[in-house]
């Protein structure tokens, strides 16, 4: 067979693996690397080459690279977990600025149980342990999975729709994981385990900086909107993958998505109840990372404030671009449109201190083909019942709005925090829940297929960091747009739009690892959708219109 790599052929003996073939180089190089793409497809080191084709390495500056690393390094403290306390019960989460939030059952966590499970971790690191990727047959699996409590969280559609199934095995500690794992032990080096509220963290380092780990920055407001949900949906019961495939599998799904959105009204009529409590509140400024429901979470906040006597007036941070020949370049020399430089702050602060006084502006409406923008006669004024409601990326950044005191500013974070987990070592992440919508609402309202989304996914990460997730604490409220069945009516529209980036694409490995991940979800239709609902602003048919 004949390999591509760096451009160069070379001749292979079938049944190669990747570090026999390229081991030398894997030694050699700067960065460590941790894996490999064979024709567009993410693969362990250890894959056994069978047929002609592309080969690139990946190491952990490599975004597919830290996914393995962070999976590995869970893999091994559970391992530990399993080793020194046996019968405790270790569940991920969810993420916490480069760290990952843990908590045990049937195990107070101290800090001496975290010191004995550290230690572990340390010994199995330094050992440098094969971890072997094992397959069972179908009949073997089902006697399998029918004694091990861990692994029931995505495994009956893997036996529904498989032959075999697959394991890591590392001595005689076995566990499912979502993806590929490094080879060995040895390949993690930076970690923390420290303990955390009722829990612990994982820290891990970043792609940037793959071997040291980054200042940890407390978030109380995140997580005390994660542990919310979380503790709502423990008392419903429906935290877990497999527990909602059988929900919906029994045709009981229906009760559970009234709950899940009066959830969603509940909270927003505790918002609007705050808003019209506090007489000093004349803005409401709401912001959220893309594809978080922005759109729909304002119309029903309109909605319950309406009912406490106050009428909402919009005004849209876009009409305040500055003029595009004062737009700021990004490193690539493009027009950076999401930098708060991109704003007219001055005439927006000077717009907003004479409504809030009772004076009548002349509002813009900014021309995004002239890149200029245009005053047609708009006229607003704010009444004394009337409260102002402003959306945009910066809204938690206080550069935006500098000249109004905050006595008279309410700000909302709004994200889709997934608390919903494959099973109890497998999370769903939210950046991915978000991914899906996205994709969703790009093909079905901006006509885009979903290579163009994810060719875009980066930059919008980007974005997302520099304005808004490290603003996220200076929310007054945070508010959890995430509904626990959505990817289950997501993925018939967005399994097909994925399933059309082929294996010559570069996004190939990224579209399979979505769709793998989709597929173990059972369907929900469209109709058991309410129209009020968050989820329409993706699939459309929502009650309230643009």
């Amino acid at each position: 067979m004949q390999i591509i790599y760096k451009d160069i052929a070379i001749d292979v003996k079938n049944g190669t693996t990747v570090n026999q073939l390229l081991h030398e180089e894997i030694q050699k190089a700067k960065c460590k690397i941790i894996a490999c793409k064979f024709n567009n497809e993410i693969k362990s080191l250890n894959y056994c080459i069978n047929t002609s084709g592309k080969l690139e390495l990946i190491d952990l500056k490599h975004k597919d690279g830290m996914r393995i690393y962070r999976r590995g390094l869970v893999y091994i403290i559970s391992k530990a977990f399993s080793e020194v306390y046996p019968g405790a019960l270790m569940t991920i989460n969810y993420q916490l600025s480069n760290a990952m939030f843990c908590t045990v059952d049937n195990l107070n966590i101290t800090n001496e149980v975290l010191k004995n499970v550290n230690k572990r971790v340390k010994e199995i690191i330094q050992s440098d342990l094969p971890i072997e990727k094992k397959f069972m047959t179908k009949e073997e699996a089902i006697e399998f999975y029918k004694r091990e409590k861990t692994l029931k969280g995505r495994l009956q559609l893997d036996l529904e729709q498989k032959k075999e199934v697959t394991l890591y095995y590392c001595e005689d500690y076995y566990n499912y994981f979502y993806g590929v794992l490094p080879i060995t032990t040895g390949f993690v080096e930076a970690y923390e385990i420290t303990k955390y509220h009722n829990g612990f963290l994982i820290r891990y380092p970043n792609k940037e900086n793959p071997y040291s780990l980054a200042k940890f920055e407390d978030t109380p407001k995140l997580f005390a909107t994660l542990e919310e949900y979380e503790k709502v949906h423990n008392v419903l019961n429906i935290n877990t993958l497999y527990k909602l495939n059988k929900i919906i599998k029994e045709g009981k799904i229906e009760e559970y998505i009234l709950l899940d959105e009066a959830l969603h009204e509940k909270k927003i009529s505790t918002i609007a109840d705050n808003i019209a409590h506090n007489k000093n509140f004349k803005l409401i400024a709401i912001a959220g990372p893309s594809s978080s429901g922005k759109t729909t979470f304002a119309k029903r906040l309109e909605l319950q404030l309406k009912l406490n006597g106050l009428k909402p007036v919009t005004i849209s941070v876009d009409n305040y671009f500055v003029e595009r020949e004062n737009t700021p370049l990004d490193e690539d020399g493009k027009y950076d449109f999401e930098s708060i430089e991109a704003i007219d702050t001055k005439l927006l602060n000077d717009d907003l201190v004479k409504l809030l006084n009772g004076e009548e502006i002349d509002a813009p409406t900014f021309n995004f083909h002239t890149g200029h923008k245009e005053y047609r006669g708009k006229k607003m004024r704010l009444e004394p019942d009337e409260i102002l409601i402003m959306e945009g990326i910066h809204c938690l950044n206080d550069k935006l709005t500098y000249l109004i005191p905050k006595k008279q500013k309410y700000i909302i974070y709004i994200s889709a925090l997934t608390v919903l987990n494959i099973d109890y070592y497998n999370r769903i992440s939210t950046t991915d829940t978000r991914l899906i919508r996205r994709i969703v609402r790009d093909y079905q309202f901006r006509g885009y297929n979903a290579i163009h989304t994810l060719e875009m996914w980066p930059s919008v990460n980007r974005g997302e960091f520099d304005n808004i997730f490290k603003y996220q604490e200076e929310a007054d409220v945070m508010f959890n747009s995430s509904l626990i069945y959505e990817l289950s009516v997501l993925k018939k529209y967005a399994i097909p739009l994925l399933k059309e980036i082929n294996i010559t694409s570069p996004l190939y490995s990224e579209a399979k690892r979505l769709i793998s991940m989709l597929s173990y979800f059972e369907d929900i239709p469209d109709e058991a959708v309410p129209t009020h609902s968050l989820l329409r602003e993706f699939i459309g048919g929502s009650i309230f219109k643009e």
